[in-house]
């Protein structure tokens, strides 16, 4: 045992005493007596007593819940027979009498103080007020004890203090949160998510982290102890490196499965399951026992949006070994969490296996490119207009980014790597810095600044990390490639110091992990909120919910988009989690309308069937004519990867997976085909732009095409907009600008179109399309709101009345 582990179990002793003397304490007290050690013993503790280090920081009140979320229920004001009993009792209510007692009611400070003491915050008291006061006002026939206390007030009787029972009566019915409150607490509890997998915790782990940067040979380490065992599992982020591990084992005489979210191969031929597998992390299996278990770049457990998948597996897994890869700066965290579930972690460093260095000068033009070359950028549109002007040079390049299909990611790839392909360059995303294998001299950023989602889902623009940036060069002079030295720099001069400086910093330690609620919570949740939106559930439970210091809640977003696009279509709660739950991508419409649309049909329980599905995506599809069209192919190909991914969770719904896999191949080799000849759809989009014959412009799910300045940097005098400008005459400016794409004059830096193309909000090609409009509009008489000839546009209605 480790001296480091034996401080902390000495640490701990106290805390165990203390249960020993509260046990002494209520011996003999019977069954009550037992099951109040259990909880004292148990309440806090994690699987065998062992504390969480930060657990007692969070063991203060429960936080008070955000009643913004608690939307209010509508009470009908119906007849129930009683109200004429209550009349016959006393008399009809005088309804304006009726309103000064609910209105002094309402303003007595005692009343206010006992209903906070009962959940009713000021909002919530307030909004319960108006809804008694119209359902009290507006109802023909009410309860006739109701009644009868009204008619007292109404007749100068009773004080107005004592309608305060039927107050919180009828709030209790518009917020049911209020009655269920402690249970609701209970179940968005999530400070001890270890005990969330009794399995795991009935076994004895060992934990071995396999810690070193990218190209140091740790993954190929745990795999070959995968390998050599009777069974295994391997978890990874992506399909790509799921299905490289797939082929690696079956290679190797180790029959294998592979299990993504829109994928399930088995070798056997009567589909019996195999001892190992290899599956994306969110699909493996935390009930299966294995000899071995690996789980692949751990620091992605502290990821915002997936961050909960690396953490119920690192806690889930039923595994006698477990080996986690991932970068040195998770070592800590994990041993610590690992504390909690009493398991000790063995550490296994590895260093780089090839060098690595930084140039001291750029690139600074596309003229200086050479055979082995990846420019990396972080939208699409640099990606489509670097590698135009690539080949506008003579030269061939790869094109890899985010959301192209993994069959057209692996054969660009494989141009790129064979040495008798005279594609010698590869312009790609970040998209790079995970599953695949290229053979890359030289990494060249274009950019710095990549598009991020902060902890309030936010999205906004920043400069790389340092664990980004060397995943990103660590690509360079790859072990098993032809290139044994790799080199990294920029394409920009000035760029050049900022990322020395971003690789000279020790990357960031990890110090939380994801957690997301699960299907069950959610159930139990509607159960006490059977009229609350799925939406309204998740908001509720994410702010009641309880975390210790070592987890937080992951960014939830997504899926309450995809709740409220589908809320209006009758689904029973299940289903409709699951539907949330679908890895798409808002920002495709067509992907959105799809999933809509599949919904609804699931809904009518009508099958959506092969040539149901042909109909929507109008297959047969033809090869992309312009950028556009590889756009929609691109929208398409995730469209046939929802329906795959939803016919593995409603087989009987979606029974024709295999022929929309067919498809998809199909698919696949004309989305390649388009990615070949992508410099002619560039030029296709181009030329219809410029033409007016369309409106095909280059488009970017990613991010706008503005600089902004790194947070770290002071803005200096060098790096002001006038500038920069000078600068322009000495350099090749960036991006899409550097390739032959026309730029605004910016230098009128307090300008609103100026402001509007730096903040991204306008594209520079629909600045210029607008100044064309205004052109031709001045030429036309200076009205800008006249119709102009063949233009189809009318004039807005000041602009009609002005020429009337």
């Amino acid at each position: 045992m480790s001296l480091k582990r034996c401080l902390f179990l000495l640490s701990r002793a106290p805390n165990r005493a203390r249960c020993l003397r509260s046990t002494v304490a209520v011996l003999g007290k019977g069954s009550a007596g037992a099951s109040a050690v259990q909880r004292h013993c148990t309440g806090e503790t994690g699987a065998y007593g062992f504390f969480s280090c930060r657990n007692a920081s969070s063991s203060s009140a429960a936080k008070p819940p955000d009643t913004s979320l608690f939307v209010p229920l509508h009470v009908k004001a119906t007849d129930n027979g009683e109200g004429s009993i209550g009349a016959e009792l006393t008399q009809p209510l005088d309804k304006s009498e009726v309103l000064k007692v609910l209105n002094r009611f309402y303003k007595r400070k005692e009343m206010q103080r006992l209903a906070a003491e009962n959940g009713l915050d000021a909002r919530l008291f307030h909004q319960a007020f108006i809804s008694f006061r119209k359902y009290v006002l507006e109802s023909d026939a009410l309860g006739a004890d109701l009644h009868i206390i009204l008619n007292d007030f109404c007749c100068g009787a009773g004080h107005v203090d004592d309608l305060y029972p039927y107050f919180m009566r009828h709030a209790k019915q518009i917020f049911p949160m209020l009655d269920c409150m402690e249970d609701l607490r209970k179940i968005s509890d999530l400070r001890v998510p270890a005990n969330w997998y009794p399995e795991a915790r009935a076994i004895q782990r060992k934990i071995i982290f396999h810690a070193g940067p990218t190209n140091s040979g740790k993954t190929h380490h745990a795999i070959q102890r995968y390998l050599t065992a009777k069974s295994g599992v391997y978890c990874g982020p992506l399909k790509l490196l799921a299905h490289e591990i797939f082929e690696k084992s079956n290679n190797a005489n180790v029959p294998c499965d592979l299990v993504t979210g829109e994928e399930r191969t088995f070798v056997n031929p009567e589909g019996k399951q195999s001892s190992h597998v290899a599956c994306t992390i969110e699909m493996c299996s935390v009930t299966t026992p294995y000899e071995v278990a690996v789980i692949d770049e751990i620091q992605m457990i502290r990821d915002l949006s997936r961050g909960w998948a690396w953490t119920r597996a690192l806690l889930g897994l039923c595994a006698e070994e477990i080996h986690v890869c991932g970068e040195a700066a998770a070592i800590d965290f994990v041993t610590e969490l690992m504390y909690s579930t009493g398991e000790e972690v063995e550490i296994r460093n590895y260093k780089r296996l090839t060098s690595m260095t930084v140039l001291d000068h750029a690139v600074e033009s596309l003229d200086n490119l050479h055979p082995g070359d990846c420019v990396v950028c972080f939208n699409k549109n640099d990606i489509y207009s670097i590698s135009r002007q690539i080949e506008a040079r003579g030269l061939e390049c790869a094109v890899i980014y985010g959301s192209l299909p993994p069959g057209t990611k692996l054969a660009q790839a494989k141009k790129f790597n064979d040495p008798d392909d005279p594609c010698k360059i590869l312009v790609a995303t970040d998209a790079i810095g995970m599953g695949l294998n290229l053979s890359i001299k030289r990494i060249i950023f274009n950019s710095l600044v990549k598009p991020t989602v902060n902890e309030k889902g936010e999205k906004e623009m920043d400069t790389i990390t340092t664990s980004q940036a060397l995943q990103i060069a660590g690509r360079a002079g790859r072990f098993s490639s032809m290139f044994k030295e790799g080199e990294v720099t920029t394409m920009h001069r000035d760029d050049l110091p900022v990322l020395k400086e971003i690789l000279s910093r020790t990357v960031d330690t990890i110090e939380t992990a994801g957690l997301h609620p699960t299907a069950e919570q959610i159930e139990m949740f509607a159960y006490h909120l059977p009229d609350a939106t799925l939406s309204n559930l998740i908001d509720i439970f994410v702010s009641l919910s309880q975390v210790d210091g070592l987890y937080f809640v992951c960014n939830i977003d997504d899926f309450k988009f995809l709740a409220d696009m589908i809320q209006h279509i009758p689904l029973n709660l299940r289903s409709r989690y699951v539907f949330c739950t679908a890895p798409i991508n808002r920002k495709q419409p067509f992907v959105c309308t799809s999933f809509l649309k599949f919904a609804r049909q699931f809904s009518r329980d009508e099958p959506l069937t092969f040539d149901w599905v042909c109909r929507h995506v109008r297959w047969p599809l033809v090869a992309p004519r312009n950028i556009k069209d590889l756009v929609h192919l691109e929208a398409v190909h995730l469209t046939l990867d929802l329906y795959l991914w939803l016919s593995y969770r409603f087989m009987d719904m979606f029974p024709d997976a295999n022929l929309i896999r067919d498809i998809q191949k199909e698919l696949d080799n004309i989305i390649q085909e388009g990615v070949r000849n992508i410099t002619r759809l560039i030029r296709a989009s181009e030329t219809n732009t410029s033409s007016g014959t369309g409106t095909d412009t280059i488009p970017d799910d990613d991010i706008p095409l503005h600089r902004t300045f790194p947070k770290d940097r002071g803005l200096n005098a060098e790096d002001s907009p006038e500038a920069r400008q000078q600068k322009q005459g000495q350099r090749r400016i960036r991006g899409s600008k550097m390739l032959g794409y026309r730029t605004l004059d910016t230098r009128q830096d307090g300008s609103l179109s100026s402001r509007l193309v730096q903040e991204g909000l306008l594209s520079t090609d629909l600045l210029e399309q607008l100044q064309r409009e205004w052109a031709a509009s001045q030429a036309n008489g200076g009205d800008p709101w006249k119709e102009t000839a063949g233009s189809g546009r009318k004039g807005n209605w000041k602009g009609k009345k002005k020429n009337k």
